[in-house]
């Protein structure tokens, strides 16, 4: 072949329409698209079975698009270092193409073993940005906004028309995806998960803006009425079957068909807010990768101790005596989904009943996530164990959470069926029942592991007591300067300007959106909202 060929490799940007990487890479010659599937990152303690079952499907999804438009999807399994020193060795030499990826510690290595390779052997590399993350020194966080604004409002790349696909190497086959168990992948008990590719994504996102979304505001909070008020998109954001920008475009041009003062246009509004919040929190991951496993407030480290076994294997699965705790896990291990709010829940109770440091916690949760998004989850862990230095500490309240969120105790008695025989408001404190009831209704659920009460004011008071060392608020000012929101100052003049926007589609992060960030501290037993009603940001 020689060294006109153009290598597209897809990572987590799984589509056709909107890559940047392949738009350019078409027009600079012939088109090899190529996935690598690397065992070892398979092996990892923060990915899981249904995560690669969905991803699998994505790529067979891709696979067949391109097959549409007169390619061939190159399939290869090993390091991505081997495979594409293979390759150059096949066709003597080419040019690589990428988006550029915020992963885990994994990933990062692997990139820039990549990068190595790729100027040892004088290929080049250009990794192009697919969403409103910057990477390098060009970050600027008092006008990241405005540069997430102007990514955002560029039209959207079509798919490219008339590709020169390059043909195979001679001796090489396109391959296939390999099964799960070829990388001694267990099935883990997901037994309602979503369709996987871009099919399924603009599905989702169309009944999300056609009827499901107008209650989103009021239905989010509720893993009842979340299920459907949500939209859904999160694990086809997560391994790119749309772009943050289609979605937002998508979202912008909904919101010019509906009134301001409707519950469709506040239901936009909240929706575009995390579509930023999306990229804020990646670009944390991405400007400081050691958030991973290091607090972004270093007088942390070491609060919380090793995790005891047993109590983080009740949390995980859904056996705390907390009936609303077990029932949102219960929910998650089936779903590979949860709203935001059980998700901050579960992550609260984790950290502060149970004093679990997030590091272990956060595993647990990111196999279960099928939406797993590294950027997002980490930096959100940090934060609903207080441990960022900058953000409103919340402890919430099992109870009160059940109470408000399944007043009925319908979603407890559905997914914790060992409490189906308790009736009425009891299902939410089994512990209230005297002995011979509790032997009678629900004789195999546990009891409660930790008192509530007790164990969150201990947790308060180790939080508090690191708070008060003298290093803590200039702790605290580094990392609101190196990572804190300015979008207060901009939002105001964003939300309401009006947009031409073109492309398509919308989305909303509930799984994985968050709360602004703030520089006070407020401890409240009850959880805030999804982004709303936080303590303000001190001027």
């Amino acid at each position: 072949m020689g060294t006109g060929v153009s290598v597209v490799w897809f990572k987590r940007d799984l589509r056709l329409a909107d890559h940047a990487a392949l738009t350019a890479a078409s027009a600079a010659g012939t088109v090899l698209p190529l996935v690598i599937v690397e065992p070892e990152y398979w092996r990892l303690p923060d990915v899981s079975h249904r995560q690669y079952a969905f991803l699998a499907g994505c790529i067979e999804d891709l696979a067949a698009a391109i097959a549409a438009a007169g390619g061939r999807l190159l399939v290869c399994v090993g390091p991505a270092v081997e495979v594409l020193e293979a390759l150059r060795r096949r066709l003597g030499g080419f040019a690589l193409w990428s988006h550029e990826e915020t992963g885990n510690r994994w990933t990062h290595a692997r990139d820039r073993a990549v990068r190595r390779w790729a100027r040892a052997q004088g290929v080049a590399w250009t990794e192009l940005r697919q969403f409103g993350v910057i990477r390098g020194p060009a970050l600027d966080r008092d006008r990241w906004a405005a540069h997430w604004d102007r990514m955002m409002a560029a039209p959207s790349l079509p798919q490219p028309r008339g590709i020169a696909w390059a043909a195979l190497p001679e001796g090489l086959a396109a391959g296939s995806v390999p099964a799960a168990a070829a990388l001694h992948l267990a099935p883990d008990g997901l037994r309602h998960g979503q369709a996987p590719g871009r099919a399924a994504a603009l599905e989702t996102l169309g009944s999300f803006l056609a009827s499901r979304g107008e209650d989103y505001t009021r239905a989010m909070s509720s893993p009842v009425s979340g299920e459907a008020a949500c939209s859904r998109l999160s694990p086809y954001l997560a391994y790119g079957c749309v772009s943050i920008r289609e979605a937002a475009q998508a979202a912008w041009r909904r919101q010019r068909e509906v009134p301001a003062a409707s519950r469709w246009g506040a239901a936009l509004r909240s929706f575009i807010a995390r579509l930023h919040w999306h990229c804020h929190f990646i670009q944390k991951l991405e400007a400081e990768p050691e958030a991973e496993w290091r607090p972004f407030a270093r007088i942390y480290e070491g609060m919380r101790p090793p995790a005891d076994p047993a109590r983080l294997a009740a949390w995980a699965e859904g056996r705390t005596g907390y009936p609303f705790i077990d029932a949102a896990m219960r929910y998650l291990a089936a779903h590979g989904w949860i709203n935001f709010r059980m998700r901050a829940m579960l992550m609260s109770f984790a950290s502060h009943d149970l004093f679990l440091p997030w590091q272990e916690s956060g595993l647990v949760l990111a196999r279960l996530f099928t939406d797993y998004e590294p950027g997002i989850h980490w930096p959100q862990c940090q934060m609903q164990s207080g441990e960022t230095g900058i953000n409103t500490v919340r402890v919430y309240s099992p109870v009160k959470q059940g109470f408000d969120q399944d007043p009925a105790g319908r979603f407890i008695r559905l997914h914790v069926p060992e409490l189906a025989a308790v009736a009425g408001a009891l299902v939410h404190e089994p512990w209230r029942l005297d002995a011979a009831e509790r032997a009678r209704l629900c004789p195999e659920y546990p009891a409660r592991i930790v008192i509530h009460e007790e164990a969150a004011r201990a947790a308060k008071a180790a939080l508090f007591a690191r708070r008060q060392l003298a290093e803590a608020q200039r702790e605290a000012d580094a990392v609101q300067g190196r990572h804190g929101s300015r979008r207060g100052r901009a939002r105001q003049q964003r939300d309401t300007r009006s947009r031409a926007a073109p492309g398509q589609l919308v989305l909303d992060l509930d799984g994985v959106a968050v709360a602004p960030d703030v520089e006070t501290m407020k401890v409240t037993r009850t959880g805030l909202g999804d982004g709303v009603g936080v303590t303000k940001r001190r001027p």
